[in-house]
């Protein structure tokens, strides 16, 4: 007797073809998936619209695989929202078999799920983290405000392996906190600076 494979879906608030704007792939040719859902409610959030997932269409992992795969990009990435809400297992498996290179950006709020070749690992003070998510971190970057995001960044890196990269983002809308990432690099050569660069070349 055949049988129908299930049809999974996800609501997606966005999906573009830029460049990624942070962190180590910074200036690279990128495809975004951006997934609704979010409980980790940052005050300083630019993608508030993201949080409730009853607000935006479902599509399936299939189109949304098509959809990367059509503009051939170097990298899709899986952001929100709060990605790891979902069960990511499905979109990732459905994305690589399209010979995709897959990475994730989480605050690794909810348990670990997916098949990532890249995990970018961004926790919040306002939900603690998920232990399942320590093991695959790829790269830390911490949003910094203050001096109290400093030792937040502190104790997040001493729970992941020796080789992954760790940032310090300055927050935006804080003129202060680069100043404060700047001096605090300077003494501490194992941390670097992430910038917003899609913010300051005005594009997605």
């Amino acid at each position: 007797m055949n049988t129908v494979a299930k049809t999974i879906t996800y609501p997606v608030v966005e999906t573009f073809h830029s460049v990624q704007g942070e962190g180590y792939w910074t200036g690279v040719n990128a495809f975004f998936i951006r997934l609704g859902g979010c409980d980790v409610h940052c005050p300083w959030c630019d993608t508030k619209h993201s949080w409730n997932p009853k607000l935006h269409p479902q599509k399936s992992r299939e189109e949304l695989a098509t959809a990367a795969k059509a503009v051939n990009p170097a990298i899709v990435i899986i952001t929100g929202g709060e990605p790891l809400m979902h069960d990511l297992f499905p979109l990732t498996t459905t994305l690589k078999n399209q010979g995709l290179q897959v990475h994730l950006e989480t605050s690794g709020a909810h348990p670990f799920s997916g098949n990532f070749d890249w995990v970018t690992f961004s926790p919040k003070q306002f939900k603690a983290p998920h232990s399942s998510i320590y093991n695959h971190v790829s790269e830390l970057k911490v949003v910094v405000i203050n001096q109290f995001d400093l030792k937040w960044a502190e104790q997040q890196a001493a729970l992941l392996s020796a080789s992954a990269l760790c940032y310090l983002q300055p927050e935006w809308n804080t003129p202060d906190s680069k100043n404060l990432i700047f001096n605090y690099i300077l003494q501490n050569p194992q941390w670097r600076i992430s910038l917003q660069t899609h913010k300051l070349l005005q594009i997605q």
